[in-house]
C-alpha cells in the first residue's frame, strides 16, 4: 500500500474516531439566592441540580450522536429583582441553553422577561400565578404553585384542624402576597373568617407588635406568606407572647433551616410543599440519603424538583435531538410527561405543572414531616 494511501486511510479512522467521540459541552444557568437570609434554600436548589448533572455525567448522555457533558453555570440573585434580571441577561448573553429558576417570585417575573426574549427554557419554583400569565411559552414551573399550595393551607385549616378563624401576616414579596392571597380566597370559600390582615417585610425579624395586634384577636391559626428566615423568628415570639394559633405558611417556610432556627417553636408550624413526600417512596428516600451523604445536610425544599428538572431537561434535549435549538427544545418541554423522584412533570398551556401535588408538613427534629407521621 502507498504512503498517501495509507495516510489516507489513517486520516479517516481519526476522523472516524473523533466523529464516535465528539463531546459538546453544554451548559446550564441556575439563578437563586446563594447568600443572604434565603441562601440556605438557593444552595439546596443548586444541590439538586449539581447531583442530576453528576449523575448523567457519569451514565453518558448523547443527543443527536454527541456526546453530551453538562455543566451548571450558577448565579447568585441575592433574592433582588434589579439583580436577578441582571443574572437573567448575563446568562443569556452567555448563549446559556436553558435555565433553573428563578427561586423567588419576585426575581422570577422580571427575569422572565430576559429569557423569553432571548428564547430560553426556564424551569422556576417560583409559584406566584402571575409568573406563568404573561403568555410567554418558555416558562414551564416544576412546582406548585400558590393557588395549589395556599389553597392546600385553607382547606387543612378548616378540615384538619377545625379552624374557625385566622390572621393573615405576609412580607410583601411577590411570593408573600401570592400564597396569602390564595389562603384568604379559600378560606373565604370554606368559611373561615379572617379578623386580622398585616403585612411586614423580608428582612424584619422582631414582629412583637403585629402579634400583639393579632392576639386580641384571639385567631385560631396565622397563615405567614413568606420565607423561614422571618417565620421561625415569628414563632419563637408568637410562643414568647402566649399566642395561642398555630402558624401555618407554604413552601417558603417548609424548610429544615425552619426547624433549626425556630427549636421547639417550629412544634406549631403546619405547612405545605409540592410534590409527592419524599419519605414514601423508596426513590425519594434513596435521594434524600444521596443528597446528605454528598452534601453533608439535610435538604430544604426544592433541591429534589431541581435534580427532576435537570434530569427533564436532558431527556427533552434527547427526544427533541438537539441542544441548540431553543424553539425545538420548549416544544418538547410543552409535551412532554416525564417521571421524576418527586411526581410526574408534564404542563398545561400556561406552562403550570399538571395536577401538581401538594403535601402537609409538621416539623418534628428540626426537620419537615409529613403530617400523620
Amino acid at each position: 500500500m502507498s504512503k498517501v494511501v495509507t495516510g489516507f486511510v489513517v486520516a479517516l479512522a481519526a476522523s472516524a474516531f473523533a466523529t464516535a467521540n465528539a463531546q459538546e459541552v453544554v451548559s446550564i444557568g441556575h439563578s437563586a439566592p446563594l447568600t443572604g437570609p434565603q441562601s440556605a434554600n438557593g444552595k439546596d436548589n443548586e444541590n439538586g441540580a449539581r447531583l442530576a448533572i453528576e449523575d448523567l455525567n457519569k451514565k453518558g448522555v448523547v443527543v443527536a450522536g454527541k456526546k453530551v457533558t453538562f455543566k451548571l453555570d450558577s448565579e447568585d440573585d441575592q433574592a433582588d429583582p434589579k439583580v436577578g434580571v441582571q443574572v437573567a441577561q448575563k446568562l443569556a448573553d452567555a448563549k446559556t441553553v436553558a435555565v433553573l429558576g428563578p427561586y423567588n417570585s419576585g426575581v422570577a417575573i422580571p427575569a422572565s422577561r430576559v429569557y423569553n426574549a432571548a428564547g430560553i427554557p426556564m424551569l422556576p419554583v417560583a409559584s406566584n400565578p402571575t409568573l406563568t400569565q404573561q403568555g410567554f411559552n418558555n416558562i414551564f414551573r416544576i412546582g406548585a404553585s400558590d393557588v395549589q399550595l395556599g389553597g392546600t393551607m385553607a382547606e387543612f385549616a378548616v378540615g384538619t384542624l377545625h379552624a374557625k378563624t385566622a390572621a393573615i401576616i405576609d412580607d410583601r414579596t411577590a411570593y408573600g402576597q401570592g400564597v396569602a392571597a390564595e389562603f384568604a380566597r379559600v378560606a373565604k370559600e370554606r368559611g373561615l373568617k379572617v379578623v386580622e390582615s398585616e403585612f411586614t417585610n423580608s428582612t424584619a425579624t422582631d414582629f412583637l407588635a403585629i402579634l400583639t395586634t393579632i392576639k386580641s384577636k384571639n385567631p385560631d391559626v396565622i397563615f405567614f406568606g413568606g420565607y423561614a428566615a422571618q417565620g421561625a423568628p415569628m414563632a419563637k415570639q408568637m410562643k414568647e407572647r402566649g399566642v395561642r394559633a398555630k402558624l401555618l405558611g407554604g413552601d417558603g417556610i417548609c424548610s429544615a433551616d425552619m426547624g433549626h432556627v425556630a427549636g421547639d417553636a417550629a412544634s406549631i408550624v403546619y405547612c405545605a410543599q409540592g410534590g409527592v413526600a419524599l419519605e414514601k417512596t423508596a426513590a425519594g428516600r434513596e435521594f434524600l440519603q444521596r443528597y446528605k451523604a454528598t452534601y453533608h445536610t439535610d435538604p430544604q425544599v426544592y433541591g429534589v424538583n431541581y435534580y427532576d428538572g435537570m434530569m427533564l431537561l436532558a431527556d427533552a434535549m434527547v427526544k427533541a435531538g438537539t441542544t441548540t435549538d431553543s424553539a425545538k427544545l420548549i416544544a418538547q418541554l410543552a409535551k412532554t410527561s416525564y417521571k421524576g423522584i418527586a411526581g410526574t412533570y408534564s404542563f398545561d398551556a400556561h406552562g403550570d405543572l399538571k395536577g401538581a401535588p401538594t403535601s402537609v408538613y409538621v416539623i418534628k427534629n428540626g426537620l419537615p414531616t409529613p403530617y400523620g407521621e
